[in-house]
């Protein structure tokens, strides 16, 4: 689900505008004029083309730009967006709508899109893709509140590759915006619904693009010079939920250890902002999503545990080891399709966005005070941490490395957060330097920790010890961590 306002929110600030996207299952669209609150509004049906305009080497969405032509009962109106971003929370964007003559884009100088590409861009714009649906809208008033309720059915087409629509929007048209959000819990009550991460243009793009496969990685964010720490981390929450959700989709369509993995990071890097924000962020709602989080990373864990173990033993795995992890598997997976996880992930959308700590904040110097001072004071901390934690790492024992593991982990995860906040030639080459070690550092201690864990991890799924870790191997890897501990104390500082 994404929050469309119709500007960027600092603390204290409720939207003037909201807008949320929500996927739904095809088959449940249909049931929609049977839950409680919509059985007695007749909705209104239009159908609608809408074709998409890029060059050939995507240079408006390169330069974060979306030029859209949308057919409606013969009406034509042309639309040119400015985005900042792409996220699962709040984001600003500018966007400009003006009825044109027919289904091609105008592109003099009276369209918004010429004042923003260059003249030689102008020229090569083409047809990228078209969105074909039927829009059923209902207008609700809920709490005091007036809503538009969309649902889109239908299908995006690129050339001979196609892909199915299906997802409700909400627009808050007046009243408070909690409102929108408790008609997103009774609805949620009574139809499955699940925080959309995809506009129509994204999913059309990525029909040109060539075929992704597998596991989704964690998109780099780009923080903008002046980010007040309260927004800086409200895109870092939306990142994460982003991730998160397009690894859900993918191992929800079969098990897969790399989606499962991602999925899993996501979630760490979610529960590390958290850690990370909490001294300005903590109110009477942080606690509980907290534990949320810590739930369900819990309910993905076994499964992703046996996938290492599998993986380490190679032919050495038992048939006792596949069955624990299709069980591992099976529980992950009701745990991503349970209300349970729906609920948080719309829930805490809501809270970066209308939570206390952002409008009746007990410090708001604090979340006023730009993202890059915050940056650096909380990436000089975890270091410190990290030096004290890691002093002989060689002869600290399993539970006292893997403290050091996850302090390292954190930092690593703070330092992709604001690195966009860096930006000068100095500070990009230290950055690197500083990432390069300390990513190896982490690969290091995860390996031990995954040697150290094994043995318990075996007994606990009730599997035979039959091929114990070598000290050998151990010592080996334990040496290199010491030695890429050291080259990280002694990096230079980039922030």
């Amino acid at each position: 689900m994404s929050i469309e306002t119709t500007k960027t929110l600092s603390s204290g600030d409720a939207p003037d505008e909201i807008e949320l996207k929500l996927e739904i299952d095809s088959d449940a669209v249909d049931r929609l004029d049977t839950t409680d609150i919509l059985r007695n509004i007749t909705p209104k049906i239009v159908h609608q083309v809408s074709a998409y305009f890029d060059t050939p080497d995507q240079a408006l969405r390169t330069a974060g730009l979306s030029l859209r032509v949308r057919t409606t009962d013969g009406r034509h109106v042309q639309t040119t967006k400015v985005t900042r971003g792409a996220t699962a929370g709040l984001f600003a964007r500018q966007e400009w709508e003006h009825d044109i003559a027919g289904p091609e884009p105008e592109l003099g100088a009276g369209s918004p899109i010429h004042t923003l590409v260059a003249p030689g861009t102008l020229g090569r714009i083409k047809p990228a893709f078209t969105v074909t649906i039927t829009r059923r809208q209902w207008v609700i008033v809920h709490d005091g509140a007036t809503v538009e309720l969309v649902a889109d059915t239908g299908f995006v087409t690129a050339g001979d590759r196609e892909t199915a629509v299906s997802e409700l929007e909400l627009e808050l048209k007046g009243g408070s915006p909690s409102a929108i959000f408790a008609l997103i819990h009774r609805l949620g009550s009574e139809i499955p619904l699940r925080l959309g991460v995809l506009t129509k243009g994204e999913r059309g793009y990525r029909l040109i693009e060539p075929a992704r496969l597998g596991a989704i990685k964690a998109e780099r964010l780009d923080l903008e010079a002046g980010t007040s720490t309260a927004e800086a981390f409200a895109q870092i929450v939306g990142t994460c939920l982003r991730h998160f959700r397009l690894n859900e989709t993918i191992l929800r369509r079969a098990p897969d250890p790399d989606a499962l993995h991602q999925a899993r990071v996501a979630l760490r890097r979610l529960r590390s902002a958290l850690s990370i924000f909490k001294t300005v962020v903590a109110d009477d709602r942080f606690a509980h999503l907290a534990s949320e989080l810590k739930w369900l990373a819990g309910s993905l864990g076994p499964a992703r545990d046996l996938d290492v173990l599998r993986e380490r033993l190679g032919k050495a795995a038992n048939a006792k080891i596949d069955a624990a992890r299709g069980d591992a598997y099976t529980a992950a997976l009701a745990a991503l399709e349970s209300q349970r996880t729906r609920d948080l992930m719309i829930a805490m959308v809501e809270w970066t966005a209308l939570g206390a700590w952002r409008l009746q904040p007990l410090d708001r110097e604090k979340l006023e005070t730009p993202a890059v001072v915050f940056a650096s004071e909380t990436i000089g901390t975890l270091r410190r941490r990290l030096k004290r934690r890691g002093r002989d790492l060689d002869r600290l024992d399993d539970d006292a490395r893997h403290q050091v593991r996850i302090t390292a982990k954190k930092l690593r995860y703070a330092t992709g957060f604001f690195r966009s906040l860096y930006p000068d030639k100095r500070s990009r080459r230290r950055f690197k330097t500083f990432t390069q070690h300390l990513g190896t550092l982490q690969d290091h201690l995860g390996a031990l920790n995954d040697l150290a864990t094994a043995p318990a991890l075996l007994e606990r799924f009730g599997l035979d010890q039959d091929t114990p870790p070598s000290s050998i191997e151990r010592d080996s890897i334990l040496s290199e961590a010491t030695a890429t501990y050291g080259a990280l104390i002694n990096a230079k500082r980039f922030w």
